[in-house]
């Protein structure tokens, strides 16, 4: 399967690693081509992130193999476009 974009909801520890280390875990995947990572929540012990992965045949177990050899957690894939082509969604009004 192609896999172009991955979604994930992700947590890492307050202090380690760092956003930078987490990165760079990412990007060493095969087929990765750019990232974001976006702090969506913060308490003692943990910061809550999602990750947005876009590339060309990209390997899931390759990108979570990653991101746990870090120190970070998977906790669900929010999105996952497929194919030749990314298919954007539209929202349908009602």
């Amino acid at each position: 399967m192609n896999i172009r974009r991955l979604v994930l909801d992700v947590d890492k520890a307050i202090s380690r690693p760092s956003l930078v280390e987490l990165s760079n875990a990412i990007e060493s995947v095969k087929g990765v081509e750019g990232l974001n990572i976006t702090v969506n929540e913060i308490d003692i012990e943990t910061v809550g992130m999602i990750i947005t992965i876009e590339g060309e045949h990209m390997d899931y177990s390759a990108i979570e193999k990653a991101i746990e050899d870090v120190g970070c957690v998977v906790h669900s894939i929010d999105q996952l476009a497929a194919g030749n082509r990314i298919v954007e969604h539209i929202k349908r009004e009602r």
